[in-house]
């Protein structure tokens, strides 16, 4: 179980490495990468998916 609790900080991780991503891109050629934005979006509510799905699980046992 400490196993799911570590991959689900992972998400967050890969939310901020998105982020900067995004924005080290507009920085240096002023486009937005939508794609990026939107990679971090989904990471972020995996997250609270992951981690609303554990606290479910620590529940029933």
């Amino acid at each position: 179980m400490k196993l799911f609790k570590i991959f689900q900080y992972a998400y967050i991780v890969f939310a901020v490495l998105f982020v900067y991503d995004a924005f080290a891109d507009y920085n240096s050629t002023g486009e937005i990468k939508y794609l990026s934005l939107f990679l971090a979006a989904l990471a972020i509510f995996m997250f609270f998916f992951r981690r609303k799905f554990n606290n479910k699980f620590d529940n029933n046992k």
